[in-house]
Order: structure tokens, then sequence, then C-alpha cells
């Protein structure tokens, strides 16, 4: 068991279906968690980019398809910017498991990655445009410490 699971009971399955506040509906939204606070999201690093507007244009385009959110330092600084879609739930139910990106710096990429979790994300739909090109593989370590 990982210390993610420890205090938690093994059998899960009263919780399938339900939102973060325990309500019983369609289970949980694909999650985009977007890197900040480091490297990845720094005019210095990457002067070109508007990494604010970026984020407002995910988090619109996404709207209420999914949740986005920024997490500092994901620890994967060589491959920045930085972005993990996490599966819904009906997408963990298929297997999927959260998808790393990496070098996510042009608008393009933002819309691609809006317009996949509209179509369900992970598990669901398959990554549309490029972004198969922007996966990268992190350690277990690195993707153990995403927070939930």
């Amino acid at each position: 068991m990982s210390r993610r699971d420890s205090g938690r009971s093994s059998d899960r399955s009263g919780d399938r279906g339900c939102d973060r506040d325990g309500k019983q509906g369609a289970g949980a939204p694909v999650t985009v968690t977007v890197c900040r606070d480091c490297c990845c999201g720094s005019r210095t690093k990457h002067p070109e980019v508007d990494h604010a507007g970026q984020f407002e244009r995910l988090r619109t385009a996404v709207g209420s398809a999914g949740r986005v959110r920024a997490s500092k330092c994901l620890d994967v600084c060589s491959q920045s910017n930085v972005v993990v879609v996490g599966p819904s739930s009906a997408g963990r139910a298929a297997g999927a498991r959260p998808v790393w990106l990496g070098f996510v710096l042009m608008d393009e990429m933002i819309d691609d990655i809006a317009a996949w979790v509209a179509a369900g994300g992970p598990g669901v739909a398959e990554p549309p445009g490029l972004l198969d090109l922007q996966l990268i593989s992190v350690s277990r370590r690195v993707r153990e410490g995403l927070p939930e």
C-alpha cells in the first residue's frame, strides 16, 4: 500500500460516482495540472511565452468540461512547461493514468489539451493534434508527488 493510500479503506467502491463534495454524480472530471512557480511559468526561462495568458486561456477553453489548477514545481524542470492531464472517473475505470506533457509552450498545444479534455481525456479519447509528441516520462518519485 502506498503512503497515499494509508489510512484509506481498501474498498473504494463506495466513492465511485461521487464528486469532490461526496455527492452522487457523474464522477470526477478530467483534471489538468499546470506546473507554475518555478522554471515552468517563468519569463526568465521562456521569455516569449505569456504564461499567465496561457493559463487563463486553458481555464477558459476547458470550462466546465474539466478542472484546471496550478501546482508548485512538479520537478521536471528540464522539460518545462509541464502539464499533467489526469483522467476522469470514466478514464480511470478504463485503466488510464495521468498523462505528463512537456514543452507546452504554444497556444496550439493549449487548444489541443482543451479539446482532449472536452472529448473525455485519457482513457476515453486519444490526444488530438501533436500532443502525443509532447508525452514525457517521469520518475515514480515525481509522479507520486503530484497533489490529489
